[in-house]
């Protein structure tokens, strides 16, 4: 039973959606992980503005996981990101200090190394998806998964938003192909939740 496997006090989960999106996201995904054994109160659907450079968006992540930590008391939280949300969160990680905030980093559909689709969008974020910009360069520059934090990515051949699907590849994560998905359908999708759950629940321990 999977509720017995979960840790008696799991860490928060901290969900950081993608371009043009918000928290609503990720609706589908935290009532599973309820479900499975985590309390409401360690589930958090954060929103931000979208069209923001990724590294401002670092930076109010940093306030919401401290916030987040003062709030249950734990030491570290798992972060769980669709898209977009990859980039923030590897900057924290990488530039903020955030690897020993973190047990557990999940990118699912990141466009860890670009996509061609950045450039049919507009503004600073946009901008920094686009393959070979400064920011993904200085990102993705000597280690790509830095710290003690874990890292996992999930991919697919079907995505026709981030491509080519290897761009979420990380060198030192545990990266996964899943089967035939469209882009947005990475955080609703009931595999690619039990592999998450599983993979964060093992971070836990």
């Amino acid at each position: 039973m999977v509720a017995a496997q979960v840790a008696a006090v799991p860490d928060p989960v901290v969900f950081v959606h993608g371009w043009n999106s918000d928290g609503s996201t990720w609706t589908t995904m935290a009532d599973r992980f309820r479900a499975d054994g985590w309390p409401a109160d360690r589930l958090h659907r954060w929103s931000y503005p979208t069209s923001r450079s990724n590294t401002t968006t670092a930076s109010e992540l940093a306030r919401e996981i401290d916030r987040v930590l003062a709030a249950t008391g734990a030491s570290q939280v798992d972060l769980v990101t669709h898209s977009m949300g990859g980039l923030s969160s590897r900057y924290y990680l990488k530039n903020l200090a955030g690897d020993a905030k973190v047990d557990a980093w999940v990118s699912l559909a990141g466009p860890n190394h670009g996509t061609g689709a950045a450039y049919w969008c507009g503004g600073a974020s946009c901008a920094e998806m686009r393959p070979g910009s400064a920011f993904l360069n200085e990102l993705n520059a000597g280690d790509e998964t830095p710290g003690t934090a874990r890292y996992a990515t999930w991919r697919s051949s079907c995505d026709g938003i981030v491509t080519p699907e290897e761009s979420v590849v990380l060198d030192g994560a545990l990266n996964t192909r899943t089967s035939c998905l469209q882009h947005t359908a990475f955080p609703t999708d009931a595999a690619v939740y039990q592999q998450v759950r599983d993979y964060i629940a093992a971070a836990g321990r």
